[in-house]
Parts: structure tokens; sequence; C-alpha cells
């Protein structure tokens, strides 16, 4: 007898495509994410915008800045603020390894991906990143040129 697949209702997750051409991304780290119930409701709509997103630690505690979550149709008076700082759910011990890679390397806190855990939690995935350089950004996009033509050669010739 065949099993019955669950379906899974969570939503697609809202990634940041910028962060990856505008930073060289070392490593990864998942964080929850302080919203009211609007807000929640909003970015499962995905009405959101993560490009500007980025992470600032300040006494201790980790905020999300430049994340914007327009406003629930149905919010009505108990809307939230678009533009917020927005408290970042992390241990003490990830704080301080942050807190002290940020200040030695002059690395950047960057919001790459947020995403709905077990269809439940909201999480944000930060990056720890070193900012690019223009002539780095020209020889990636000079790289993704040439796969670009390489697929259309190949597709052109019917090998794929």
């Amino acid at each position: 007898m065949a099993t019955k697949k669950e379906k899974d209702n969570s939503p697609q997750p809202l990634v940041n495509k910028k962060a990856k051409f505008n930073f060289e991304l070392i490593s990864f780290i998942e964080a929850g994410i302080v919203l009211s119930g609007s807000e929640v409701k909003s970015l499962r709509e995905k009405k959101a915008n993560l490009t500007d997103a980025f992470a600032k630690i300040k006494n201790g505690e980790v905020y999300l800045d430049g994340f914007s979550i327009n406003p629930y149709k149905n919010g009505g008076y108990a809307n939230h603020p678009d533009i917020r700082p927005r408290k970042l759910l992390l241990n003490r011990k990830e704080i301080d390894k942050l807190d002290k890679q940020i200040k030695e390397k002059g690395l950047v806190l960057v919001a790459t991906k947020v995403y709905f855990k077990d269809n439940r939690w909201a999480k944000v995935e930060l990056a720890l990143g070193k900012p690019k350089k223009l002539y780095d950004k020209r020889e990636d996009m000079k790289k993704s040129d040439a796969k670009l033509e390489i697929a259309r050669a190949m597709k052109a010739k019917n090998y794929s």
C-alpha cells in the first residue's frame, strides 16, 4: 500500500540575493526573531523586504535593522510599524563569539534568509561577511556571464 506524503505547507523562505553579491559570506548562524502577531501574518504572505537588513550588537543583545515588513492588510489599529529594530534570540556564548569576530576581523552580520521552522517559528539566517571591493564584484559578474555563455552554447549544440 502506498504511503501518503505529508504536504509541507510552510511558505518558501525569503532570501536576500544582494548579500552574496555585496559580501564574501564566511559562516552562517540561525537566530529566532521577536515579532508581533500582525508581523507574522504579513511575513507568511511574503510581504517583507530583506535586501538592506543587517544585525547590530547593542548592550549584549542582537537587533536586526533595515528589515522591512509591510503592514498586515487586515491589521486595523493594532498594526505594526514598517521598519523598526527587531530583537534576535541567540545564546550568550553565540553573541559573545559574534561580537569578538566583528570587532577583531572587521566583519559584518548580514541577514541572508528568513523562514519558518516547522511551520511555527520565524527564524533568520545571519551570515558573517566581509564586504567585497568593486573589483571582486566585477570578477563575480564575469564568472556568471561566462557560465551563462557556456550554458547557451551547450543548449544551442543540443548537448544538454
